[in-house]
C-alpha cells in the first residue's frame, strides 16, 4: 500500500471541544499504532480532508512520524476553499499551523461551499486516490458521518479489494486504560 486515506469522527461527534481533552491523546496512540507498521511496509502517503476531528489528528500524527520516517509524506484534500472560515479563531489558527506540515495541500472545488456535491466529490477523489482507508468509526457507537466514508470503502474493498482498516471506541478506550495501568 502506497497511499493511505485517513479520516473518522468529527471531534463535535466525539463531544470533544477543545484541544485539551484527554481523549485526543489516546485518539492519536491509536492512529500511530496503526500508521508506524504501514510505513515501515512502505507507505508513502497519508491523505486526510481535513475535518477538524481525526483528520487533523492524524494529520499531527504524521507530521510527528516524518521526524522518525522522513519518506512519508502528508496531503490534506479539501472539499472546498477556505473551510475554516467560520471556525473560531483559535481552530483556524490550529488548522493553519497543521497546513504548514503538510507537503500538499489542496481543494477538490476552488469555490467556498457552495453544496454537498464538493464533499461527494471530494469524497469520491479521496477514494480514488488511495489504496486503503484507515476509519475510526464504531457503528456501536450510533451513527456519524464516517457511515458514509464507510459504506463507499466498504464498496471498493468487494470490487477491488480497497484495503480497509478501522479503529473502533474500543481500540481507543483499550489504549486509555493500558496507560491508566502503566501510571499506577
Amino acid at each position: 500500500m502506497k497511499t493511505l486515506l485517513v479520516t473518522g469522527y468529527r471531534a463535535q461527534e466525539l463531544s470533544i471541544y477543545d484541544q485539551k481533552h484527554a481523549g485526543i491523546v489516546y485518539i492519536k496512540q491509536a492512529l500511530r499504532d496503526k500508521l508506524v507498521p504501514l510505513i515501515e511496509e512502505g507507505l508513502e502517503w497519508v491523505i486526510t480532508a481535513g475535518q477538524y476531528g481525526v483528520d487533523l489528528w492524524a494529520c499531527e500524527v504524521v507530521i510527528e512520524l516524518k521526524k522518525q520516517y522522513p519518506d512519508v509524506k502528508l496531503a490534506i484534500i479539501t472539499a472546498y476553499l477556505n473551510p475554516e472560515e467560520k471556525w473560531p479563531e483559535a481552530k483556524q489558527d490550529y488548522y493553519r499551523g497543521i497546513l504548514k506540515g503538510a507537503d500538499y495541500c489542496g481543494s477538490v472545488s476552488n469555490q467556498p461551499y457552495s453544496g454537498v456535491w464538493q464533499l461527494t466529490a471530494r469524497d469520491q477523489l479521496l477514494l480514488r486516490k488511495s489504496d486503503g482507508i484507515l476509519l475510526f468509526y464504531d457503528e456501536d457507537a450510533g451513527e456519524a458521518s464516517p457511515k458514509y466514508m464507510k459504506q463507499r470503502a466498504l464498496k471498493r474493498h468487494e470490487e477491488d479489494g480497497y484495503a480497509y482498516l478501522t479503529i473502533t471506541a474500543e481500540d481507543v478506550q483499550s489504549i486509555a486504560d493500558e496507560q491508566t495501568r502503566d501510571m499506577q
